[in-house]
């Protein structure tokens, strides 16, 4: 899929500039296995994420603060687990798919636990193993498609595996919608389709995701760092570069700005007046423009810089804070919030990832990403903590208000600490 030439150099704004003599590189085998996978896990997952806010908040009666608290725990939980499947991905020459594929395995198997857990503690508990098994598996399947791309090409790389990703979003949301239209208990159906939907995804990555490092970097790239010796201490070091600990640095405080999806949902609702039975769709919203973004966004970043293209996104999410805080009722309003939401995130969630990984060496990729995931997951569960805590207290638009000021401020600050690495690759 690669031709022998894969020279290009890093700009220093983060732009990846090929080389004269080198063709358009096309996305990797592993990375379209990937996002199969994802595609598949994701219909899993969202069809959860879509009626959960409702279940937990209608169906079980829990206060935003409660919500808040199991909301943290489904977002952040991850990050103590990050970087212990970096690590164990890293090492032994690479075992970046079999931590993957006990990670989705973890995922899956919680699905029909929610169908016996009814009260905060056992719904907690089933929320951190299930965010467990998604700590254990981010890094190692995004150190896969680091590895199978060249320097030039992270960013449309990243940008295919999240347009993927996003398509079972988009279908999670939708699928969720019409088993609560047709069922009785609807909600105990969800879970239980999740489930299934959940072991196909095991099952794809098994038979179809090349395994070990060395069959997942067969692209050609041009990293020719001296390898590491895989251990917990060498990826902390890594943030002794300076590029990879300021990124690491603006990641937290931007995370720690980061309204949940749910509460954007949550908000969203109350404003609109949304029917219980149509709070699953909003999710497709946000799906819909990521998926129809993430790969253009992906190749900008590539073009004129990830960390631009970083930065706009979260002014995107500004914007839609905006919205969702003034006297607008206008029929606009849900596509605009929801389209600037999915814009976000396709300038985010993969260039992120496609930045980071100019700074790590191949023999610690996993671990290296890790460190950023997990510091970014810690500051979103500390977000979700204190929104949960400010709307209980002083209201849901006094809570988004703070939340766009510190938003305005960590990036506003986030301009100052613009990556100047330069590299050959």
């Amino acid at each position: 899929m690669y031709v022998a030439d894969s020279r290009a150099s890093t700009s220093a704004h983060g732009a990846v500039r090929p080389s004269a003599g080198r063709r358009r590189a096309a996305v990797a085998p592993t990375v379209l296995a990937l996002g199969t996978v994802s595609l598949v896990t994701d219909v899993s997952s969202e069809m959860v994420t879509a009626v959960l806010p409702l279940y937990l908040v209608s169906g079980l009666g829990l206060s935003p603060l409660g919500f808040g608290v199991l909301d943290g725990i489904y977002n952040g939980f991850s990050a103590l687990v990050r970087l212990v499947g970096g690590h164990f991905a890293d090492r032994g020459g690479g075992r970046h798919k079999w931590v993957a594929g006990i990670g989705y395995g973890i995922s899956a198997v919680c699905k029909p636990l929610l169908l016996v857990a009814h009260a905060l503690t056992p719904i907690g508990v089933v929320l951190a193993a299930d965010r467990t098994g998604k700590g254990l598996r981010t890094a190692p399947r995004d150190a896969l498609i680091s590895l199978a791309s060249t320097p030039a090409t992270r960013g449309r790389a990243f940008g295919v595996h999240r347009a993927m990703d996003t398509a079972g979003a988009l279908l999670g949301p939708l699928v969720a919608f019409l088993i609560l239209r047709a069922t009785v208990d609807g909600y105990d159906a969800v879970f239980t389709v999740s489930f299934c939907v959940a072991v196909l995804g095991v099952l794809v990555l098994v038979l179809f995701v090349p395994g070990g490092r060395g069959e997942a970097a067969r692209g050609g790239r041009g990293d020719t760092e001296p390898a590491e010796r895989p251990t917990v201490r060498a990826a902390l070091a890594l943030l002794r570069r300076r590029d990879l600990r300021r990124i690491t640095v603006c990641a937290l405080l931007l995370g720690l700005a980061t309204v949940s999806d749910s509460f954007v949902y949550l908000l969203l609702q109350r404003r609109l007046g949304v029917p219980d039975r149509w709070f699953a769709l909003l999710p497709l919203g946000t799906a819909a423009a990521f998926l129809l973004l993430a790969v253009p966004l992906g190749r900008l970043a590539d073009r004129v810089g990830r960390w631009a293209v970083f930065l706009a996104g979260h002014g995107a999410l500004l914007l839609a804070y905006a919205l969702l805080l003034i006297s607008w009722h206008g029929a606009g309003l849900p596509y605009l919030v929801l389209a600037l939401h999915g814009c976000f995130y396709a300038a985010t969630d993969g260039v992120l990832m496609a930045a980071a990984s100019d700074s790590v060496p191949d023999g610690l990729r996993s671990s290296g990403l890790a460190v950023v995931q997990t510091g970014q997951a810690l500051t979103r569960f500390a977000c979700s903590l204190l929104f949960g805590a400010a709307w209980t207290v002083w209201g849901d638009r006094a809570a988004l208000a703070g939340a766009a000021v510190a938003l305005a401020a960590c990036a506003a600050f986030s301009l100052t600490l613009r990556p100047k690495r330069t590299v050959t690759a």
